[in-house]
Protein backbone atom coordinates (compact mmCIF):
# COMPACT_ATOMS: atom_id res chain seq x y z
CA UNK A 1 0.00 0.00 0.00
CA UNK A 2 1.27 3.46 -0.86
CA UNK A 3 2.22 5.67 2.07
CA UNK A 4 1.51 9.34 1.57
CA UNK A 5 4.18 11.54 3.12
CA UNK A 6 4.00 15.29 3.76
CA UNK A 7 4.39 17.46 0.69
CA UNK A 8 5.96 20.87 0.33
CA UNK A 9 3.73 23.27 -1.59
CA UNK A 10 4.91 26.45 -3.25
CA UNK A 11 2.47 29.09 -4.38
CA UNK A 12 3.31 30.26 -7.87
CA UNK A 13 0.78 32.92 -8.83
CA UNK A 14 -2.64 31.31 -8.47
CA UNK A 15 -1.34 27.75 -8.76
CA UNK A 16 0.07 25.45 -6.13
CA UNK A 17 3.17 23.52 -7.15
CA UNK A 18 3.32 20.27 -5.21
CA UNK A 19 6.63 18.45 -5.13
CA UNK A 20 6.54 14.90 -3.79
CA UNK A 21 9.78 13.35 -2.49
CA UNK A 22 11.61 11.26 -5.08
CA UNK A 23 11.25 8.14 -2.94
CA UNK A 24 7.47 8.53 -2.68
CA UNK A 25 5.76 5.12 -2.86
CA UNK A 26 8.75 3.62 -4.64
CA UNK A 27 8.19 0.28 -2.86
CA UNK A 28 5.52 -0.80 -5.33
CA UNK A 29 7.78 -0.52 -8.36
CA UNK A 30 8.38 -3.90 -9.94
CA UNK A 31 5.14 -5.24 -8.46
CA UNK A 32 1.73 -5.68 -10.10
CA UNK A 33 0.22 -2.30 -10.87
CA UNK A 34 -3.02 -1.57 -9.01
CA UNK A 35 -6.00 -2.98 -10.89
CA UNK A 36 -8.62 -0.53 -12.08
CA UNK A 37 -11.73 -0.31 -14.18
CA UNK A 38 -13.45 2.83 -15.40
CA UNK A 39 -15.49 4.28 -18.22
CA UNK A 40 -14.07 6.81 -20.59
CA UNK A 41 -15.55 10.06 -21.83
CA UNK A 42 -17.38 8.15 -24.58
CA UNK A 43 -18.87 5.58 -22.22
CA UNK A 44 -16.50 2.75 -23.11
CA UNK A 45 -15.38 0.45 -20.28
CA UNK A 46 -11.66 -0.01 -19.66
CA UNK A 47 -9.74 -2.19 -17.24
CA UNK A 48 -6.06 -2.79 -16.65
CA UNK A 49 -6.65 -6.55 -16.73
CA UNK A 50 -7.94 -6.35 -20.30
CA UNK A 51 -4.82 -4.42 -21.33
CA UNK A 52 -2.38 -7.12 -20.22
CA UNK A 53 0.13 -7.68 -22.99
CA UNK A 54 0.24 -3.95 -23.73
CA UNK A 55 2.45 -1.30 -22.20
CA UNK A 56 0.21 1.27 -20.51
CA UNK A 57 0.92 4.92 -19.67
CA UNK A 58 -1.29 6.70 -17.12
CA UNK A 59 -1.45 10.49 -16.96
CA UNK A 60 -3.46 12.28 -14.28
CA UNK A 61 -4.87 15.54 -15.55
CA UNK A 62 -6.59 18.77 -14.54
CA UNK A 63 -7.38 21.10 -17.42
CA UNK A 64 -7.18 24.15 -15.13
CA UNK A 65 -3.67 23.35 -13.89
CA UNK A 66 -0.89 25.46 -15.45
CA UNK A 67 1.58 22.58 -15.18
CA UNK A 68 -0.74 20.41 -17.23
CA UNK A 69 -1.27 23.38 -19.52
CA UNK A 70 2.48 23.73 -20.02
CA UNK A 71 2.69 20.34 -21.68
CA UNK A 72 -0.47 20.80 -23.76
CA UNK A 73 0.22 24.38 -24.88
CA UNK A 74 3.64 23.31 -26.11
CA UNK A 75 2.34 20.15 -27.78
CA UNK A 76 4.68 18.01 -25.67
CA UNK A 77 1.96 15.86 -24.12
CA UNK A 78 0.18 15.30 -27.43
CA UNK A 79 3.47 14.39 -29.15
CA UNK A 80 4.26 11.81 -26.49
CA UNK A 81 0.73 10.41 -26.68
CA UNK A 82 1.07 9.92 -30.42
CA UNK A 83 4.56 8.45 -30.10
CA UNK A 84 3.30 5.96 -27.54
CA UNK A 85 0.42 4.89 -29.76
CA UNK A 86 2.73 4.50 -32.77
CA UNK A 87 4.90 2.17 -30.70
CA UNK A 88 1.92 0.05 -29.62
CA UNK A 89 1.50 1.44 -26.10
CA UNK A 90 -1.85 2.49 -24.62
CA UNK A 91 -1.91 6.02 -23.16
CA UNK A 92 -4.77 6.70 -20.75
CA UNK A 93 -5.47 10.18 -19.43
CA UNK A 94 -7.18 10.06 -16.02
CA UNK A 95 -9.51 12.95 -15.08
CA UNK A 96 -9.44 12.44 -11.31
CA UNK A 97 -10.67 15.74 -9.86
CA UNK A 98 -13.72 15.27 -7.65
CA UNK A 99 -17.05 17.00 -8.38
CA UNK A 100 -16.94 20.60 -7.20
CA UNK A 101 -13.15 20.65 -7.29
CA UNK A 102 -10.86 22.41 -9.75
CA UNK A 103 -10.41 20.34 -12.88
CA UNK A 104 -13.56 18.27 -12.56
CA UNK A 105 -15.07 17.53 -15.96
CA UNK A 106 -18.16 15.84 -17.28
CA UNK A 107 -17.81 13.46 -20.22
CA UNK A 108 -18.78 16.23 -22.64
CA UNK A 109 -16.29 18.66 -21.10
CA UNK A 110 -13.54 16.04 -21.25
CA UNK A 111 -14.21 15.52 -24.94
CA UNK A 112 -14.30 19.26 -25.57
CA UNK A 113 -10.90 19.64 -23.87
CA UNK A 114 -9.55 16.69 -25.83
CA UNK A 115 -10.62 18.31 -29.11
CA UNK A 116 -9.43 21.77 -28.11
CA UNK A 117 -5.97 20.42 -27.26
CA UNK A 118 -5.80 18.12 -30.28
CA UNK A 119 -4.83 15.49 -27.74
CA UNK A 120 -4.37 11.84 -28.63
CA UNK A 121 -4.65 9.50 -25.66
CA UNK A 122 -6.34 6.16 -26.26
CA UNK A 123 -9.03 7.42 -23.87
CA UNK A 124 -9.84 9.89 -21.13
CA UNK A 125 -10.92 7.87 -18.11
CA UNK A 126 -13.44 9.57 -15.82
CA UNK A 127 -12.38 9.06 -12.21
CA UNK A 128 -14.57 11.50 -10.22
CA UNK A 129 -14.19 9.49 -7.01
CA UNK A 130 -10.42 9.47 -7.57
CA UNK A 131 -10.30 5.69 -7.22
CA UNK A 132 -7.58 5.18 -9.82
CA UNK A 133 -5.59 8.14 -8.54
CA UNK A 134 -5.80 6.93 -4.94
CA UNK A 135 -4.84 3.38 -5.89
CA UNK A 136 -1.66 4.67 -7.55
CA UNK A 137 -0.89 7.21 -4.84
CA UNK A 138 -1.11 10.13 -7.25
CA UNK A 139 -0.46 13.49 -5.61
CA UNK A 140 -0.32 15.96 -8.50
CA UNK A 141 -1.38 16.69 -12.04
CA UNK A 142 0.28 15.53 -14.15
CA UNK A 143 1.47 12.44 -12.25
CA UNK A 144 2.77 9.80 -14.63
CA UNK A 145 2.94 5.99 -14.50
CA UNK A 146 4.13 3.28 -16.86
CA UNK A 147 2.92 -0.31 -16.59
CA UNK A 148 4.73 -2.98 -18.60
CA UNK A 149 3.13 -5.68 -20.73
CA UNK A 150 3.18 -8.10 -17.80
CA UNK A 151 1.16 -5.65 -15.69
CA UNK A 152 4.07 -4.53 -13.51
CA UNK A 153 4.51 -0.93 -12.43
CA UNK A 154 7.87 0.11 -13.86
CA UNK A 155 7.78 3.91 -13.68
CA UNK A 156 6.15 6.58 -11.55
CA UNK A 157 6.85 10.25 -11.14
CA UNK A 158 7.13 13.39 -13.24
CA UNK A 159 6.79 13.72 -16.96
CA UNK A 160 10.16 15.49 -17.02
CA UNK A 161 12.92 16.86 -14.83
CA UNK A 162 12.17 20.59 -14.59
CA UNK A 163 9.42 21.53 -12.16
CA UNK A 164 8.02 24.65 -13.74
CA UNK A 165 5.04 25.86 -15.75
CA UNK A 166 7.29 27.50 -18.36
CA UNK A 167 7.07 25.85 -21.77
CA UNK A 168 10.63 26.96 -22.54
CA UNK A 169 11.92 24.51 -19.95
CA UNK A 170 10.64 21.45 -21.81
CA UNK A 171 13.47 21.40 -24.34
CA UNK A 172 16.03 21.57 -21.51
CA UNK A 173 14.44 18.86 -19.37
CA UNK A 174 15.10 15.14 -19.22
CA UNK A 175 11.94 13.54 -20.60
CA UNK A 176 11.43 10.81 -18.02
CA UNK A 177 8.28 9.24 -19.45
CA UNK A 178 9.55 9.14 -23.01
CA UNK A 179 12.80 7.51 -21.84
CA UNK A 180 10.99 5.02 -19.60
CA UNK A 181 8.63 4.01 -22.38
CA UNK A 182 11.49 3.50 -24.84
CA UNK A 183 13.38 1.34 -22.34
CA UNK A 184 10.35 -0.79 -21.50
CA UNK A 185 9.50 -1.35 -25.16
CA UNK A 186 13.13 -2.33 -25.81
CA UNK A 187 12.93 -4.93 -23.04
CA UNK A 188 15.30 -3.00 -20.79
CA UNK A 189 14.88 -2.03 -17.11
CA UNK A 190 13.86 1.58 -16.57
CA UNK A 191 17.00 3.46 -15.57
CA UNK A 192 15.12 6.21 -13.68
CA UNK A 193 12.07 4.36 -12.38
CA UNK A 194 11.05 6.73 -9.58
CA UNK A 195 11.29 10.48 -10.05
CA UNK A 196 9.87 13.54 -8.36
CA UNK A 197 6.41 14.42 -9.68
CA UNK A 198 5.43 18.06 -9.87
CA UNK A 199 2.28 19.99 -10.67
CA UNK A 200 -0.95 21.12 -9.05
CA UNK A 201 -2.05 19.15 -6.02
CA UNK A 202 -4.59 16.55 -7.07
CA UNK A 203 -8.09 17.67 -6.13
CA UNK A 204 -9.44 14.75 -4.15
CA UNK A 205 -12.96 14.81 -2.79
CA UNK A 206 -14.23 13.20 0.40
CA UNK A 207 -15.21 9.90 -1.23
CA UNK A 208 -12.93 6.97 -0.48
Amino acid sequence: MSIIVPRRSLLLGSAALALAPAAFAASDLGKPAPAFSARDSNGKAWSLAELKGKVVVLETTNRDCPYVGKHYRSGNMQAQQREAAAKGAVWLTVAASAPGQEGYVTAAEANDTLKKNNAAPAAVLLDPQSRIARAYGATVTPHMYVVDAAGMLVYKGGIDSIASSNTADIAKARQYVRAALDEVLAGKPVSEASTRPYGCSLKYGNNA
